[in-house]
């Protein structure tokens, strides 16, 4: 499996094992609700919970003021613990790489006097950026990410588009697990590919390198 593979599969284990988890502590909660709490789509938790329910590991009731209630199967509960399990294997493996990529990303960044980046996606990795930029002093003023529905994330304010974001930036990194030639495309479009700096785990190295 390709390490950019191995990402997608652990964003989407992750959203999974969070919208079991959240429908076990309660199963009332609006999907909107869940849709901040996970930090993803309105749509895309209601895909989630669809495709659950087809599965069998969640079943719907109904709930007061019109609205539903999900809760867990003994199918549902088996397989919270099954993705627990994986999710912290897989999580161990990518940390590190993931690590050691962003590490590199920031002292390229620092070496070509870059100061003030964007990270395009939020996800995993996006938290493992924020801890490398600290480390290297470069300074992660905003997130973009078309799909996410909270206010910030690892302490910096989320946009929907790079023309959304204030202040200067010298460069994008990019971070997005689901989507990463489509955040790539967009960044370069925004600063160019020179200016657009991509973790090896991607998988987008060939591209990017070519282009500086």
């Amino acid at each position: 499996m390709s390490t950019a593979k191995q990402g997608e599969d652990i964003e989407k284990g992750r959203i999974l094992l969070g919208l079991l988890e959240s429908v076990e502590r309660d199963g009332g909660q609006s999907q909107r609700h869940i849709a901040s709490e996970l930090g993803i789509a309105l749509g895309l938790v209601n895909a989630y919970l669809k495709r659950c329910v087809k599965k069998g590991l969640v079943k719907v009731g109904e709930a007061p003021a019109r609205r539903y209630a999900y809760y867990l199967t003994p199918q549902g509960f088996a397989e919270k613990s099954r993705l627990t399990v994986d999710y912290l294997s897989y999580s161990f493996s990518f940390f590190r790489q993931a690590r050691a990529d962003c590490a590199d990303v920031f002292n390229n960044a620092k070496a070509r006097g870059y100061r003030q980046v964007v990270v395009a996606g939020v996800s995993d990795l996006a938290e493992i950026a924020r801890i490398c930029a600290l480390e290297s002093g470069v300074e992660i003023i905003a997130i973009v990410d078309a799909g996410a529905e909270v206010p910030t994330f690892v302490g910096a304010p989320v946009f929907a588009s790079f023309d959304d974001v204030t202040g200067k930036f010298d460069a994008v990194v990019v971070t997005d697990l689901r989507s990463a030639r489509e955040a790539f495309d967009l960044a370069t479009a925004c600063v160019g590919a020179n200016r657009v700096l991509v973790p090896k785990l991607l998988g987008l190295r060939i591209r990017s390198e070519a282009a500086e």
